[in-house]
């Protein structure tokens, strides 16, 4: 007996697209310019995704760049250059690796004619109208002082509104994750255990929502936290928004499944 792949018969002529140069693509990841490994369902991990994904790093902005310099005016440019290029290649949708692309959602979508999911913040307004005003929504990020009001109000997040913040990696309470991105607390090479790195996050997310006894959803800013993300929500037994929510989004939005079945 022979089996072949099914044809998708809604395909009956194929076109080019005005200046793509790749097809059946899904979506584009700006990775940042650091060298460092990620768990499966950390999105600089490939492996875990149902859908392709297409990398490109963007030259000269790191971490620190990103991250911890106030001035962050010289990241611009080199965002822009990269998800250009992810549209040139024929990216359905430009997605990046860390929360605190926040800061430029608006330029990135300004710049390019596909969607832009430049962070896992741009799920707190849903998170928000899904729980009602009487709750709040936990905004769990890597680091707390890091966090402006722009990385918020960039993705339609109002200030002030029912939202509380807490963040994983202040104090050192979540080691492993410094011994892959902390600059002056990696090993080298940057490395992490799964457990440790498992039992430190759930310990500082638990203690977060055990902090507001009113929070309805949780919002989990890095692309790190994912492969945890499930092992928090047994716990807490709340909705758990984060990046692996927002791509899986992401791409059902730029790619429509279609149905199959029966009356």
């Amino acid at each position: 007996m022979q089996f072949r792949q099914g044809h998708d018969h809604g395909i009956t002529t194929i076109t080019a697209r005005p200046n793509r140069r790749a097809y059946g693509m899904g979506l584009g990841v700006i990775l940042l310019d650091d060298v460092y490994p990620g768990f499966p369902g950390d999105v600089r991990n490939a492996s875990a995704w149902p859908f392709p994904i297409q990398y490109e790093v963007v030259r000269g902005v790191d971490i620190h760049r990103l991250v911890v310099e106030k001035d962050k005016s010289p990241c611009l440019e080199p965002i822009l250059e990269t998800a250009r290029t992810l549209e040139w290649m024929g990216c359905r949708g430009i997605a990046a690796e860390c929360g605190y692309f926040a800061w430029f959602q608006r330029e990135v979508a300004a710049a390019v004619n596909v969607p832009v999911f430049m962070s896992s913040l741009v799920q707190v307004p849903i998170a928000q109208a899904l729980v009602g005003p009487r709750k709040v929504v936990g905004i769990l990020v890597a680091n707390a002082g890091h966090l402006a009001d722009r990385h918020l109000s960039s993705v339609g997040i109002s200030l002030g509104s029912n939202y509380v913040i807490g963040g994983a990696m202040d104090e050192g309470k979540c080691k492993e994750f410094d011994h892959l991105w902390t600059g002056g607390r990696r090993t080298d090479p940057p490395s992490a255990v799964y457990e440790k790195a498992e039992a430190e996050f759930l310990r500082v997310g638990t203690e977060f929502f055990r902090r507001h006894s009113n929070m309805g959803a949780m919002v989990l800013e890095c692309t790190g936290f994912p492969p945890f993300a499930r092992a928090l929500q047994r716990i807490i037994d709340i909705p758990v928004f984060s990046w692996g929510t927002l791509l899986d989004y992401a791409w059902s939005a730029v790619v429509h499944r279609d149905y199959y079945g029966h009356v």
